[in-house]
Order: C-alpha cells, then structure tokens, then sequence
C-alpha cells in the first residue's frame, strides 16, 4: 500500500480577533502579541476622523465611518500579505460589512442606497483577500460588554444605547454561527476574565497555541 503523503501545514501568517464593543480584542491583542512575538494591528481609535461626530449623529456619519474602516483595514490586510511577519489584528474587514453596517442599516441609521453601495464596495474588497489563519471570537453578554465599555471611560461611548449594543451581539451570534472561512476558536468572556485574572490569561493563551500549533 502506497504510504500517504504528508500534508504541508501552510506557515501562519495571520490571526484576527473579533467581538463586539468592550468584548477584550485589544486587551488579548495585547497578551497574544506580546507572549508569541506576533506584530498587532490595533483599530486606529484615537485617529479617526469620523468616530466622535458618529456616536453624536449616527444618521449622518455612518456611512463614512462604515466606508473608513472598510479601507482601513482593506489596506490592514494588504500590510500584512506583504509582509513578513505573524500579524495579530484587532477586529476584521468582515465585522464591518456582517455587524456593523447590517446593524446602522437595520435601526435606520444608514440609507437603503448607501447601504447597497457599501455592500457592492465590500464584496468586491472581499473576493480579493483571503480570510485569517485563526479567527478569535469574544463572546460576550451584554452586561459584560456595557460594564468593560464604562471601566474605559471613552468619553465618544457615553452616547452609545444599550439596545444598540444587543443588536450588535445578535448580528455577531449569527455571523460566528454560519462561519466556515477557516479556523475559529470561540472564547467566553463571561467564563474568562483574561484582562483581570493570571489563569485566565495563560487558558486563553494556551488554547491558541493549540489551536495553531497542535498539542506537544
């Protein structure tokens, strides 16, 4: 009998961590590239032009806050084709377009006919990447997500509406349930307080590095 071939596992190049506002992503970003030596790519809060006038008139600015973080992390994703390193990125492309538009479209807070160009301008963006090695889910309820959004105290979050925020984890919920991309690794919040707590911490961090590397 002819022995079967080894599979080469492809190098890993690219670890996404998705979830809603306050879920931890920076937080773990954090403690993943600083214990694997992976590069972060944070999302880009304190320079964005849009955010601050967005949580003040969501109607008028959430197109071009949608439209802004598209290329931001259109260009993210294009950094870190190029490059040579292992990236670890603060939220992904497909939050945006899966979450967040859906969401502001949904409560009426962006127009049909921005909504439809958004859409287009994203589907032609994503035929054009490919999806992350590892994708990290932060699961989290909404008393999680509203008490870790006060204990930063960003003061452009003050106007953000609880049921904005439970639509939100809905939106979330039923994209990680319908996700077949790639690898996934979901990671309870409520069961894991890994920005607080040493054991947490080396849990999560010890169930990335099988998930990517294998049990040794």
């Amino acid at each position: 009998m002819a022995k079967k071939q080894a599979v080469e596992k492809k190098p890993i190049k690219h670890v996404a961590i998705a979830g809603n506002i306050g879920a931890g992503k920076t937080t773990l970003t954090k403690i993943l590239s600083k214990n694997f030596g992976w590069l972060p790519h944070f999302e880009d809060v304190e320079n964005n032009p849009y955010l601050n006038d967005f949580y003040e008139d969501m109607p008028r600015w959430s197109f071009n806050l949608q439209v802004y973080f598209l290329n931001s992390r259109f260009r993210q994703i294009i950094e870190i084709k190029k490059g040579e390193e292992i990236v670890i990125q603060d939220r992904t492309i497909h939050e945006d377009a899966m979450i967040f538009a859906p969401n502001l479209h949904s409560m009426g807070l962006m127009s049909t006919r921005d909504f439809d160009n958004y859409t287009k301008l994203y589907e032609t963006i994503s035929s054009l990447i490919t999806p992350p090695d590892l994708l990290i889910y932060l699961k989290a309820s909404v008393p999680t997500l509203v008490n870790q959004i006060q204990k930063r105290g960003r003061d452009y979050e003050d106007n953000l509406r609880l049921d904005y925020i439970r639509r939100l984890n809905e939106y979330y919920e039923k994209w990680i349930s319908t996700y077949k991309e790639g690898r996934l690794l979901v990671i309870d919040v409520d069961q894991c307080n890994f920005a607080d707590e040493d054991d947490a911490k080396a849990e999560v961090i010890n169930k990335v590095s099988a998930e990517l590397y294998g049990l040794f």
